[in-house]
């Protein structure tokens, strides 16, 4: 056994280190320490999109930003023209570590094959088959306080998807970029290809946001470090031994999953079964993820009950309920509910984690406002867990924190570590998302 563990180890490490040392040739004079994206937030879609350039000559892409994809896909049906261009084979470093199980072929028996893997809009639910490529792709770096010279990754990592994979995403889209837990997903890309740590931190608002990769600070107007281990509370991040997304039987989820055993409403805990907070052995479902595809935090029917429960309890008779607003189950009448730093003042939802921690929601991140004096409580009933039916709406995950929760708090994604750093509502330390300074560059 302890033979065979070593031989899986050693190969493991041979995969990866060619990998790396592939992606290694990146054409900068100093390798940064550090690269920033800007992200911007589509108001009709909800959508949370960021911009790139690849291709010789380079071109401009926007692609929207899925925190547990698995790589980055592009449409290639719509004029891709690049002379840098190149197929991944069957049998590569790079295909063994895409987790690939397909392989396309020609009737030439010196053919080794492009390596196969499975592109996914998670918007429309659709998956496809798409081959995968490398091509030449740029971006930022940064300091940490501004960006710096844009540098290149020669030989990066994609998948080419039909052009019907865009349905259901932001006009002017042509793909999308995975930041999963996974070896070919951007962090681990770019950490392979400049040497540094593999993490990254998200930051996003309603308007305009930022995700750095590698070495800290990541620092926020007025010169805030929102990187600063003393201001982030870290839990630990959980694999799903089942994807719910590849259709590669075997292969782990590339999604972020943390522990959470209990949630509290105004500082009260709510009955739950907590067997949804866990996974079932069999098919990965249950347990709690965290996404950028969800607008709203969804919660299984039974959760979402006790906490709206709980809430319109805890707010009291003095705010009156109106009539509730689609995808919403509980809206109120804003002009009864006052302000604080961190927005409405509503009772505060808590998630508890398995080491204790807490990750605390205040009335910026947990109401919504949808129209004239009207607030909604912005959770959404998911349906019942596991429940499999045409037509019948049901969610696989019990708890998914959606983007509208994670608006202005820092999510620090420390892969090395298996960790997550969150900072809770950065409303209290006088700054937002919005305000990495991309506007100068003194480096």
């Amino acid at each position: 056994m302890a033979s065979s563990f070593s031989f899986k180890l050693f190969f493991f490490l041979f995969l990866f280190s060619a990998l790396s040392s592939h992606l290694a040739t990146a054409k900068t004079a100093a390798f940064p320490k550090a690269l920033v994206l800007p992200v911007t937030k589509d108001t009709t879609t909800r959508q949370y999109i960021t911009q790139i350039t690849q291709r010789t000559p380079p071109v401009q892409l926007k692609v929207v930003l899925d925190v547990g994809g698995e790589f980055l896909w592009i449409d290639c049906e719509k004029g891709y023209k690049s002379s840098t261009k190149r197929h991944v084979p069957c049998g590569s470093p790079q295909c063994v570590l895409s987790g690939s199980g397909a392989c396309t072929t020609s009737d030439n028996p010196s053919d080794v094959g492009v390596c196969g893997v499975m592109p996914n809009n998670p918007f429309s639910s659709v998956g496809t088959s798409g081959d995968l490529f490398e091509d030449i792709l740029y971006i930022q770096s940064t300091n940490g306080f501004n960006p710096g010279k844009q540098v290149s990754v020669p030989n990066l990592l994609f998948s080419c998807a039909p052009n019907s994979l865009l349905e259901g995403l932001a006009s002017g889209i042509v793909g999308m970029a995975g930041f999963g837990r996974n070896k070919v997903a951007l962090p681990s890309l770019f950490s392979s290809a400049f040497s540094f740590p593999r993490k990254f931190g998200v930051c996003l608002s309603s308007s305009n946001g930022v995700i750095f990769f590698g070495k800290e600070p990541y620092v926020l107007l007025p010169g805030i470090d929102v990187s600063d281990p003393t201001s982030l509370t870290y839990t630990p991040l959980i694999q799903n031994p089942r994807s719910l997304v590849s259709s590669f039987e075997g292969n782990p989820s590339a999604e972020y999953f943390i522990g959470v055993k209990s949630i509290k409403v105004d500082g009260k805990p709510l009955r739950l079964n907590t067997t949804l907070l866990t996974f079932d052995n069999e098919g990965g479902h249950g347990g709690t993820k965290i996404s950028t595809v969800d607008p709203f935090t969804t919660l299984e029917t039974s959760i979402y009950k006790a906490v709206v429960g709980a809430f319109v309890k805890a707010l009291g008779p003095k705010v009156p309920r109106v009539k509730a607003v689609a995808p919403f189950g509980a809206c109120f009448n804003a002009k009864y509910i006052g302000n604080t730093r961190v927005g409405p003042a509503v009772p505060q939802i808590d998630l508890v984690l398995r080491n204790d921690k807490l990750w605390s929601i205040f009335g910026a991140n947990s109401m919504v406002s949808v129209g004239d004096d009207v607030l909604c409580l912005g959770f959404v009933d998911g349906g019942p867990l596991n429940f499999v039916d045409w037509g019948v709406k049901f969610t696989p995950t019990a708890v998914v924190i959606g983007g509208h929760q994670i608006e202005n708090n820092f999510l620090l994604f420390d892969l090395g570590a298996s960790r997550l750093g969150f900072s809770s509502s950065l409303l209290f330390r006088q700054t937002t998302c919005s305000n990495f300074n991309f506007n100068s560059s003194t480096y």
